[in-house]
């Protein structure tokens, strides 16, 4: 009884005051045959040193990412996480931080959530952001929600080749919120310029998108925009370094994904959601901004500014239902962001820029390998198309220590390249490639 809160006293503490005689009794309004009857099907407990070797037996059935080549993108990359990221991140006063209530005892968390809403406005080309959000899927939710509000409308048109994670999360809340979502086709890989009624409240569109494609966002946000419907813009925090912002872009929101932003791969989570947007939808904006200000004495402090959450305000004001945040993958992601600073940045885009280029010229020349969209232009990851069943050749190159895909369909598979991989690890994978298709 080690880990039972209650004693035999407190129990019969609690039975003298209910005016019973026994814990059976507590439970009589319960029909008999509901009634567990003898001891519950558990085994036996075991020692500490017993139970750390079954937990190291289990653990070692899995394959570990570093135990791989890993050419694996789709929404989560194998970027390099520096030592001191977590090294900071890592610090107890940060690690075993959550919400800062009280900013008397805050001022050091609420600075590194200050400075990480300075950043996301400054690689996004917007105003405002917030404190963080679960996931770049339930980014893209609270951007809609935004944007419903904004324009009464209840229709959404998302591009097909947006990553299907952010769909079907999407039209899970639009049951509930009474918005409908419909798919813009994508022809050659990149989406086409939407017809866009005025009845719509939202244009989604991810650029680079889950193919690894280039999109024509500024036409696309162009046309949502004449018909008075906002812009999201689903983006890759890593690839602005060389590719326009959002804001230039002419998005209304941007959402992302943080993973790569100094968070490890950590099977599939916990994530960090990103969400940016112009002035005008402060006020909208969901969970928490935190802000600057003075003190009494004139001297510089952070305080959470805006609020908006349920558990903060009245529950029909609230502009979200998501009642927590990523505050410590916010934190790892502004010491990366300041690690690799502005230059750090560029250089990276490039890098994954040069390499799956020439990843993609070496898997061409493959006999039985093509891209599968062969002049669209892309940033670190394309879908390959072989004459072999995408899944099957997915196999043989996690079997010959390659991690690559998802599978597009049943003859695409999706290669990234990160700044991580070397031109030794890019050829022994083409070579690999080419055994898996003979």
């Amino acid at each position: 009884m080690r880990f039972a809160p209650h004693t035999d006293d407190d129990v019969q503490a609690m039975l003298v005051a209910c005016g019973l005689s026994s814990i059976d009794e507590l439970f009589s309004h319960i029909p008999p045959k509901l009634r567990l009857k003898g001891e519950l099907s558990v085994p036996e407990g075991i020692s500490e040193m017993e139970l750390v070797s079954e937990m190291r037996r289990l653990a070692g059935r899995n394959r570990h990412a570093d135990d791989l080549v890993c050419f694996a993108g789709g929404g989560a990359y194998d970027h390099y996480v520096p030592a001191v990221v977590w090294a900071l991140a890592g610090r107890s006063e940060l690690y075993t931080s959550y919400t800062p209530y009280q900013p008397e005892l805050s001022q050091g968390i609420l600075q590194s959530l200050f400075e990480y809403q300075s950043m996301i406005c400054a690689l996004t080309g917007l105003e405002v952001s917030n404190a963080s959000l679960y996931d770049g899927p339930t980014a893209l939710v609270e951007a809609v929600h935004m944007s419903t509000g904004a324009t009464a409308r209840t229709r959404v048109l998302l591009s097909e080749a947006v990553d299907r994670r952010y769909l079907e999360t999407l039209r899970t809340y639009g049951a509930g919120e009474h918005f409908t979502v419909e798919t813009i086709p994508a022809p050659g890989g990149v989406t086409a310029i939407p017809r866009v009624g005025d009845d719509v409240a939202a244009v989604v569109v991810q650029h680079p998108n889950f193919f690894g494609n280039l999109e024509p966002a500024s036409a696309v946000f162009e046309a949502a925009q004449t018909a008075g419907a906002r812009a999201i813009h689903v983006f890759d925090p890593l690839s602005l370094g060389i590719l326009a912002p959002p804001g230039q872009l002419g998005a209304d929101v941007a959402v992302g994904e943080g993973q790569g932003l100094g968070n490890h791969l950590s099977y599939g989570g916990p994530y960090l959601g990103v969400i940016a947007a112009r002035s005008a939808d402060l006020r909208r904006m969901p969970g928490r901004i935190v802000g600057e200000t003075v003190d009494v004495d004139g001297r510089r402090g952070f305080v959470l500014t805006l609020q908006a959450r349920e558990q903060h305000i009245r529950r029909e004001r609230a502009t979200s239902n998501i009642c927590t945040n990523q505050t410590l993958m916010a934190v790892a992601a502004t010491v990366y962001l300041a690690w690799l600073g502005p230059d750090g940045l560029a250089e990276l885009g490039r890098q994954c820029v040069a390499k799956a280029r020439y990843t993609a010229e070496r898997i061409s020349d493959l006999t039985a390998a093509e891209l599968m969209w062969p002049g669209a232009e892309f940033f670190k990851e394309f879908v390959v198309r072989a004459d072999v069943p995408a899944r099957q050749v997915q196999r043989k190159l996690l079997e010959a220590g390659f991690l690559v895909g998802p599978a597009v369909g049943e003859e695409g598979l999706l290669v990234s390249v990160t700044e991580r991989r070397t031109r030794e690890e890019i050829d022994r994978l083409v070579k690999a490639f080419g055994e898996a298709l003979s």
